[in-house]
């Protein structure tokens, strides 16, 4: 979202688990992301997201109406929600997360039974988004929205892993190659965790 609207930003590295004092001062719900800036400190992703739309930059990412800004608000929660829950919480944090966690904070090897039940609920999802993109360019309309960035978020982490069975859904893939084409992406795409790599497709809009 700061990319798409050219707001300059320099991003920190920080380890909720870890609960340090000086980011639970900053947001005491413990949670990223938090936002420090001209206007203070904003904490939690739909205040940011909420802000800097206000603020403005060179892309708006809500619709002028009131009908397709809940709309795009609906498919965001969708994901940050639902999504997580059955499909992210069980691939992601099993795969990646509990990497970088100590012992006493339930780090270590990924459960696998957790991580095939999340692949199974994975393909749930993409069969209703594939719903909504055969008869909308975007996922929440006829224009990219915070639904869209919100959705190829949450996806990029499951590519990451090389768990997102493209092949079997096309009309996602299409979408997907669309966002990572955007120079806003790349960054995201750029951007490694220590120790694992991708797979080679991962940064090739053309994959």
């Amino acid at each position: 979202m700061l990319g798409e609207k050219k707001f300059a930003v320099e991003y920190v590295e920080e380890r909720p688990w870890e609960r340090r004092l000086d980011f639970l001062m900053l947001n005491p719900s413990g949670e990223v992301p938090v936002l420090i800036g001209e206007a203070g400190t904003i904490a939690g992703h739909y205040a940011i997201s909420e802000w800097l739309e206000e603020k403005g930059g060179a892309l708006p990412l809500m619709p002028s109406s009131g009908l397709s800004r809940a709309e795009v608000r609906r498919i965001s929660a969708w994901f940050d929600d639902k999504f997580h829950q059955e499909v992210g919480r069980l691939i992601t944090v099993e795969k990646i997360d509990r990497r970088f966690m100590g012992a006493e904070d339930g780090g270590g090897g990924p459960d696998m039974d957790v991580v095939r039940v999340g692949l199974h609920n994975l393909n749930l999802h993409l069969e209703y988004l594939t719903y909504l993109l055969q008869s909308r360019d975007w996922l929440a309309g006829g224009e990219m929205s915070l639904a869209d960035l919100t959705a190829a978020a949450h996806l990029s982490c499951l590519d990451y892993t090389g768990d997102v069975p493209w092949k079997l859904w096309p009309v996602m893939r299409d979408w997907y190659a669309r966002l990572k084409s955007r120079p806003s992406f790349r960054p995201l795409l750029a951007d490694h965790v220590a120790g694992m790599r991708p797979p080679p497709y991962y940064a090739d809009p053309d994959f």
